[in-house]
């Protein structure tokens, strides 16, 4: 298990580009006039909150200031999954609806019409620019290893049905018929989520910024916000002579920072080092594996591939032949460490190849690349979408690893409230969304690893007895973070 790539951001990142769009680095001076908008963050969030904006405001002054460069976080490092699962706890958001007087369970599917929506248009804007992504609906294929873990799908269906999936959108399948799509040796049956959408990540993001800058937004990369206040961005830059501070000036600002939130102190609703931590979550991606091992493994319908284990793995079959696959490895760096060009530790590695090893036995894979990420997690694993229309300071946080398509309702969720609109997006249950503040250290990084801790007891106690119940062990650590439904 030696040779391969460690780090350098991502396998998607890594990949060869238009040479004239490879030389095209965002830099120049900080603007001297005010801006209209100024968004903090250039992932996907950041750059679907200027498209909003400038398509409805033309005319507007816009920059997004990214600290190194586009899809540099968790955008461009992501397992590529475009789905409709709702960034959050649908039974929190259900509770803090119905503590405000509305049918929670009606909020909660509101939400979820609103992601389906998300990645219909969102298809639609690819098709019409021209965007380039390897996008392809072949749904999720959610797979069980264990009789606990097939309940667990069966329980989750029920509880889809009833937070807004229709019945045409769902379909649980026994192990003859994911071997049909998929052939997992150890697959006892499946889930399949039909509406979601495989997708390079970062073609996506790359793609989406030469749009916005098409459309008359700046990028400035390499230009890292220290302080956000109402009205001004404070900045420090690496010029290539030394470092350099300064100030933005702007009407609104907009945070979308995700798992660096923390990094960033100031005014803004939302910030502060302990309202979202960064959770690792790793990958690797194979070497392209020949056409009699595809003929043997199947995957021509492209799912995106996933399993109910507590200590989950998620998995595509990319463009070209490959098979990347993600899980969490080491979970959390002490202190919100983020993690940097993303190398990745030997025995996360060696995880992952083993659950490939588990699902597709007797198949000689060779890793080419393994990087690893940072999601943004709040206390109670639930997304927010917050702005104060005193200081014009708005900021999203926490897609816990499901913003892939959140990302977008959450830029147009923060355009619309920006504007003062009363609008189906506005009145979903993650805005003004309290998640608390995670424990003060060290007490939190004892709490993540503990959790994992039980969830990989879990695993193996599910495994080794056959048991068609989940493990109590899994039950309390899911309530001790919050994950229960």
């Amino acid at each position: 298990m030696t040779g391969y790539r460690n780090g350098q951001i991502s396998h998607w990142m890594a990949a060869p580009r238009d040479p004239a769009a490879a030389a095209n680095r965002r830099g120049g001076p900080l603007p001297d006039e005010e801006q209209d908008l100024v968004i903090v963050g250039g992932g996907l969030t950041g750059l679907w909150a200027a498209l909003a904006a400038i398509r409805e405001n033309p005319g507007w002054r816009i920059t997004v200031l990214e600290a190194r460069e586009v899809g540099y976080g968790a955008s461009g490092r992501n397992g590529g999954w475009m789905s409709p699962l709702i960034p959050g706890n649908r039974a929190v958001y259900a509770r803090a609806a119905q503590a405000r007087g509305e049918d929670g369970v009606e909020a909660v599917r509101a939400f979820q019409r609103e992601m389906n929506t998300e990645i219909e248009d969102t298809l639609s804007l690819l098709a019409k620019e021209g965007i380039d992504a390897d996008q392809h609906r072949g749904g999720h294929l959610k797979i069980a290893t264990t009789p606990a873990a097939m309940r667990r799908l069966e329980q989750a269906r029920a509880a889809d049905l009833a937070y807004g999936y229709e019945e045409s959108e769902l379909s649980l399948l026994d192990a003859d018929q994911v071997g049909e799509r998929v052939a997992v040796a150890p697959a006892l049956g499946g889930l399949l989520t039909h509406g979601t959408v495989r997708v390079d990540p970062a073609e996506l993001v790359r793609g989406l910024a030469d749009l916005v800058e098409r459309a008359g937004v700046r990028i400035i990369e390499g230009t890292a916000a220290t302080r956000i206040d109402p009205g001004r961005v404070s900045t420090v830059r690496d010029t290539g002579r030394g470092t350099e501070c300064g100030t933005v000036r702007a009407a609104t600002v907009f945070s979308c920072l995700e798992a660096y939130t923390g990094r960033v102190g100031g005014g803004a609703p939302g910030l502060g080092a302990r309202r979202v931590i960064p959770v690792n979550s790793s990958m690797i991606v194979t070497r392209p594996l020949p056409g009699e091992v595809w003929e043997r493994i199947g995957w021509q319908g492209n799912e995106c591939l996933g399993d109910a284990a507590h200590t989950f793995v998620y998995a595509q079959r990319t463009a070209d032949g490959r098979i990347a696959i993600g899980g969490r490895g080491t979970p959390y760096a002490y202190n919100s460490g983020t993690p940097g060009e993303g190398a990745v530790d030997a025995r996360t590695v060696r995880t992952l190849l083993e659950r490939l090893r588990l699902f597709f036995p007797g198949v000689g894979f060779e890793i080419e690349h393994a990087w690893r990420g940072a999601i943004g997690v709040t206390r109670d694993w639930c997304a927010g979408v917050a702005f104060d229309p005193a200081t014009r300071v708005g900021a999203v946080r926490g897609f816990a690893g499901h913003g892939v398509t959140a990302t977008r309702l959450a830029a147009r969720t923060l355009v619309d409230r920006a504007a003062g609109r009363d609008t189906a997006a506005t009145r979903l249950p993650w805005n003004d969304h309290d998640s608390g503040r995670w424990e003060p250290e060290p007490l939190r990084w004892i709490g993540v690893h503990g959790m994992y801790r039980l969830f990989g007891l879990a695993d193996r106690w599910e495994e080794g007895r056959g048991s068609r119940e989940t493990s109590l062990i899994a039950r309390l650590g899911g309530r001790l973070a919050g994950l229960a439904e």
